[in-house]
């Protein structure tokens, strides 16, 4: 339990900022989620589709310190990958 009315602050801040970082985290899953099950769909339309909103989602992700970014990289080469796997 904090004592001081700086160390109270700073829980708030804290419990504010995780509850923004798990929401932010949830939704960049949920759309790696629905992404890759279009690609094991084999649903060529709506994997285009969703494939900019997810490598958008994606690059909001780094500058917002959810993902780093060789990580944010890795994700991105593979879900376009296989979107372009798709069309060939």
């Amino acid at each position: 339990m904090a004592n001081h009315k700086s160390a109270e602050k700073r829980n708030r801040q804290n419990e504010r900022r995780n509850e923004t970082n798990r929401r932010n985290r949830n939704r960049l899953r949920t759309e790696i989620k629905k992404l890759r099950a279009a690609i094991d769909a084999g649903d060529s339309a709506e994997a285009k589709t969703l494939l900019a909103g997810t490598v958008s989602l994606i690059d909001k992700s780094i500058q917002k310190g959810i993902l780093h970014q060789n990580a944010a990289a890795r994700y991105k080469s593979r879900l376009t990958s296989g979107v372009n796997a798709m069309s060939a």
